[in-house]
């Protein structure tokens, strides 16, 4: 069985969402989502819409999604992936070369963003 990795905040879910966590899965047959938690958010600078817990419930109903764990620092991918003995980790392209360290432990897969949409884009909408 091959097992894909993904990350990521996760908050006003939307389409571009749902495609790349289509796409992840496509790439094995388990997948596995760290949701930032809101500390770490907190952390990162960013103020969430919904608190963690309903981000991760949102997640668990998706079909492509096996399995939701907390991300709680930048530090533990490597953890993650061993615990979970990840073969595949993905992330938008945004992030291009960001996570490329983790190649010694698994496959990195950076895949494009879906054009048009993002969560920073509808909250600037939502407050004008």
């Amino acid at each position: 069985m091959k097992k894909v990795i993904t990350y990521g905040t996760f908050d006003l879910f939307h389409i571009g969402h749902l495609n790349i966590l289509r796409r992840a899965k496509a790439l094995g047959d388990y997948l596995v989502v760290a949701v930032s938690t809101d500390e770490f958010n907190l952390i990162k600078g960013k103020v969430c819409t919904y608190p963690y817990e309903q981000r991760a419930e949102i997640l668990k109903a998706i079909t492509y999604v096996d399995k939701v764990i907390p991300e709680n620092n930048w530090e533990q991918k490597i953890s993650d992936i061993k615990n979970n003995e990840i073969d595949i980790f993905v992330m938008g392209d945004d992030w291009k070369g960001k996570f490329d360290f983790l190649k010694e432990n698994c496959e990195v897969v950076y895949l494009p963003r879906t054009e048009g949409i993002s969560t920073t884009e509808i909250k600037n909408q939502i407050r004008e």
